[in-house]
């Protein structure tokens, strides 16, 4: 069992011991003067013999679960030894044969650990509904413009830590650095082609070594190439389905692993999976027939995600926005929607984006598009709600209304 395999099961432990979330660095290093996490790994390592691939997360099997599952048991024992008296568990541990821990309730408190600092962390006090994303730890995809960069942005000021992942790694890390301008990292940023499995396992497997484990996965990338389908390309009709229908798949085939791990070892804490979808998941769209699909498509995953993990205490929800009309989806100059739209002649009598984009507002009842504030707080909502899983919220102005 390697240090990635191991770690988001040391991180539930944690939680599970404290009451709340944790930040989990690690570290090759075995350091002789931190806590012993003593436990037998190598029955572990012989139950996994038989599948070389089952700590990288391509085949993920129920042998492979029970494995994991009795190095959660060892672990919650182990470190419940290591409890103090007020409740208080050591923030530095050093598993042998695997490497050091340094656990926070927050990257900079994870840091200062690592770096000498206090060596306890004592239990968290009851949350309340104002702590929904508090200490959370978020995964956004698609997260360095538009949607994605307001829910993130959003997040980290509800108290969560973001990994922004995007393939415009520039823009990603430029994001973060603004994310990051105060005092105390919040966010940090990693490149992925979510229509590439290997990327999205190479992003997956960053979250790990960066911050120990997964709370919130965000599906949030996606594209739109608009055309009759008497004229729209091939190419364009499966380059809009690979990005918006089937990378939501490869992400959290990748990602829901970590939660399940997390689980193991913590099985009063849930984990969440939002897929961001559109209100063109929940009717047709004229002349966009591929974005339409993918996204009718992607609400049958997620019901179908949602059936099959909760079993591991993941809730699996999608929420559905209406027009963002200020972001570069719709407002890019070249290749925006209100371009595109323009220029397939969508827009019976249009002559400029002007008249398109006020074609679009008048089919809003409340008047106006979509923000990054109203899928916010949908998605807080399906995070805190216990009892919702498998469901698509509509934020939409009142445009498009649950049947």
């Amino acid at each position: 069992m390697n240090r990635l395999t191991i770690t988001p099961i040391i991180r539930g432990a944690y939680m599970e011991a404290l009451g709340g979330p944790v930040i989990l660095l690690s570290s090759d290093e075995e350091r002789s003067e931190l806590p012993e996490l003593k436990i037998d790994l190598k029955g572990a390592d012989n139950g996994n013999a038989d599948n070389k691939d089952a700590d990288s997360s391509e085949v993920y099997t129920a042998a492979v679960r029970t494995v994991e599952a009795e190095a959660a048991r060892q672990i919650g024992e182990a470190l419940a030894a290591l409890k103090a008296d007020d409740g208080s568990l050591p923030a530095t541990l050093c598993v042998p044969g695997i490497g050091s821990f340094f656990a926070g309730t927050g990257w900079a408190e994870a840091d200062s650990v690592r770096q000498g600092g206090t060596r306890r962390l004592s239990p968290f006090p009851p949350a309340g509904r104002a702590d929904v994303a508090k200490g959370r730890i978020a995964l956004v995809t698609g997260g360095a413009q538009g949607f994605g960069a307001e829910i993130a942005r959003g997040l980290v000021g509800e108290g969560a830590f973001v990994i922004v992942a995007d393939i415009n790694t520039d823009g990603a890390e430029a994001f973060t650095a603004e994310l990051n301008a105060g005092a105390v990292k919040r966010a940090s940023a990693v490149a992925v082609d979510v229509s590439n499995e290997e990327s999205v396992k190479a992003m997956a497997d960053a979250v790990v070594a960066e911050v120990g484990g997964l709370d919130l996965l965000v599906s949030n990338a996606g594209v739109l190439r608009a055309g009759s389908v008497l004229e729209l390309a091939a190419k364009d009709f499966e380059f809009v389905t690979k990005i918006n229908y089937s990378a939501f798949f490869l992400v959290v085939k990748h990602t829901s692993p970590i939660m399940i791990r997390q689980r193991t070892a913590a099985p009063s804490r849930t984990s969440d999976i939002v897929q961001i979808n559109s209100k063109s998941g929940l009717e047709g769209s004229n002349r966009n027939g591929a974005y339409a699909g993918g996204k009718f498509g992607g609400i049958g995953l997620v019901q179908s995600f949602a059936m099959e993990l909760v079993e591991y205490g993941i809730k699996v929800n999608a929420v559905c926005p209406g027009n963002f009309f200020d972001g570069p989806l719709w407002a890019d100059p070249d290749r925006g929607l209100f371009v595109q739209y323009l220029n397939t002649g969508k827009i019976p009598g249009a002559k400029n984006v002007a008249d398109v984009k006020r074609f679009y507002e008048n089919k809003v009842p409340m008047g106006r598009g979509c923000e990054g504030p109203d899928v916010l707080k949908a998605i807080l909502y399906c995070v805190d709600q216990a009892y919702e899983t498998g469901q698509a919220v509509p934020v939409t102005g009142g445009q498009v209304m649950l049947k």
